[in-house]
C-alpha cells in the first residue's frame, strides 16, 4: 500500500515533466537544423565528436531492493554496455544498489550519489550532470552514457542505455535532408542561444532519468510485494489444509485407539 502511494505520486511528477523534456528536444533539433543550414557558425564543444580513449558511464538504479529484478536488469545493461566497449570505462554511480555492484567487483567509481530520496528537484540533480560536462570538457572522458530505467507502465520498467555526451540532436530534417521550418525566432541569436540550451539540456536528460527511476523502482516495488502478499497468502492456505489434515489424521487415531481400548475391556470381562 505505501509502494502504491508512492507510485502514484512518482507517476505524476515523471508524467509532468515528460512535455517539458519533449520541448526542450524540439528546440534543440531546430537549434541544429539552422546551424546545418548556416544560420549558427560554431560547433558547440558539447557536441564535438572525439575518437573515445576514455568512457564514462552514469549509472541510476534505486538505493533499495525488494522491487523485483528492476535492479538486475539494470546491472545486467550497464555491465553488457561495458564489455562492448574497447576504451578504458569508468562509473558514476547514481543510488546505493548500483554503488554497491560497482565496488564488490572493482569497478573504477569516479563519483556517488547517494540519498535522492523520492521528490529530488533540478537542483538536487544538477550536480550529477554537472560531473559529466566537466569530465567531457575538461578531455577526462570522450563519451558519456546514461544507464536508467524507463518506466513505460505497471507491468514494464525497460533498461535504457542513452548517450548523454557528445550531445545527438534529435533528427529535424525531411527526407530529402532539408531543414524544416519552424516559427521560432531567437533573441540575441540562435548560436548563442545553443550554447545556453545544451547544458540545459543535459541537465534535463539527467533529471528526467532520476525521475523514471523513482517512478519504475515504486511501480515494481509495488508489484514485487503485491506478488509476495499473494505467495504468502496461498503459501498459508496450503499450509493450513495439511495442518487440518494432520490434526484430524490425529483425531481420528485416537478415537481409534479408544475405541479399541473399550472393545477389548468388553471382551476381557
Amino acid at each position: 500500500m505505501i509502494a502504491a502511494a508512492k507510485m502514484r505520486r512518482a507517476q505524476q511528477r515523471v508524467l509532468a515533466s515528460r512535455p517539458y523534456a519533449n520541448k526542450l528536444v524540439e528546440f534543440l533539433g531546430d537549434l541544429v537544423a539552422r546551424q546545418s543550414a548556416g544560420e549558427t557558425s560554431n560547433l558547440h564543444p558539447l557536441m564535438e565528436v572525439r575518437e573515445p580513449s576514455n568512457i564514462g558511464v552514469i549509472l541510476v538504479t534505486p538505493d533499495r531492493g525488494l522491487c523485483g529484478g528492476l535492479n538486475a536488469n539494470l546491472i545486467r545493461a550497464a555491465t553488457r554496455l561495458s564489455a562492448d566497449q574497447t576504451a578504458p570505462v569508468s562509473w558514476v554511480s547514481v543510488g546505493r544498489k548500483g554503488r554497491d555492484f560497482l565496488t564488490r567487483n572493482g569497478r573504477e567509481v569516479k563519483t556517488e550519489f547517494t540519498g535522492l530520496g523520492d521528490s529530488p528537484t533540478p537542483i538536487d540533480t544538477a550536480a550529477i550532470a554537472t560531473v559529466a560536462l566537466e569530465n567531457f570538457s575538461a578531455g577526462v572522458v570522450d563519451r558519456v552514457y546514461l544507464v536508467f530505467p524507463e518506466f513505460v507502465s505497471v507491468a514494464i520498467q525497460r533498461p535504457v542505455v542513452q548517450q548523454l555526451l557528445p550531445i545527438q540532436p534529435p533528427e529535424t530534417a525531411s527526407e530529402d535532408g532539408t531543414p524544416l521550418p519552424s516559427d521560432f525566432e531567437y533573441e540575441p541569436d540562435a548560436e548563442t542561444v545553443l550554447g545556453s540550451l545544451l547544458p540545459r539540456y543535459v541537465e534535463m536528460l539527467v533529471h528526467q532519468a532520476v525521475l523514471e527511476n523513482i517512478a519504475s523502482e515504486q511501480t515494481a516495488r509495488m508489484v514485487a510485494m503485491r506478488n509476495a502478499t499473494e505467495s504468502a497468502e496461498e503459501m498459508i492456505a496450503d499450509l493450513t489444509l495439511v495442518y487440518n489434515k494432520a490434526r484430524q489424521e490425529a483425531i481420528t487415531t485416537e478415537l481409534l485407539d479408544l475405541v479399541g481400548g473399550v472393545a477389548a475391556l468388553e471382551a476381557s470381562s
